[in-house]
């Protein structure tokens, strides 16, 4: 995995073989950031990376200057590597061990953009669980986005708050306001 713009365009990471990730690829990851930097000043904006992995994604907003990020994953290697990473290339991003759907019942605070890349085996009443308890719990700010990362064989299009949806091989970025 690299970063493809920002800080540490370029920079290479390797993460651990034995983590359980897919990560996004770099061509949906360049499509996903083409289009939210025509949206957001990125050292403005909270992040809440949900199903973050290796990271993949905290990192790309680190790079371009966002300095309010949390990352949340289940698994503790994987928390155990974002907060490596981040110590590293010196980011301010907050790994948290948890449970995400015990996460988006608990609201803490409000994020500009939450990204959730899920397992593509979820159902898409998980999926709609997962949205509908972010909005309704103030996880997502008043002008912020909810993007989802799904399978292209997974249609979201008729959720509350659906707003569009772009696709790049076999991923598609699903947004909703």
């Amino acid at each position: 995995m690299r970063i493809i713009s920002g800080l540490h365009k370029g920079k290479r990471l390797m993460a651990p073989k034995s983590l359980p990730v897919r990560p996004t690829t770099d061509f949906a990851k360049e499509g996903l950031f083409n289009i939210l930097n025509h949206r957001w000043m990125f050292q403005d904006i909270a992040l809440l990376d949900l199903f973050s992995g290796t990271g993949n994604i905290s990192y790309e907003f680190a790079s371009r200057g966002c300095k309010d990020i949390t990352a949340v994953d289940s698994h503790f290697g994987c928390i155990k590597y974002i907060s490596k990473i981040s110590e590293e290339l010196d980011y301010n991003i907050h790994a948290i061990k948890a449970d995400i759907f015990k996460y988006t019942k608990m609201p803490s605070r409000s994020f500009d953009i939450i990204f959730a890349d899920p397992p593509y085996d979820f159902t898409v009443q998980q999926l709609e669980q997962m949205i509908t308890e972010s909005f309704k719990n103030g996880l997502v700010a008043k002008q912020g986005v909810f993007i989802l990362e799904h399978s292209k064989h997974t249609d979201v299009s008729d959720f509350d708050r659906f707003s569009e949806s772009r696709r790049y091989g076999g991923s598609v970025f699903s947004f909703f306001k």
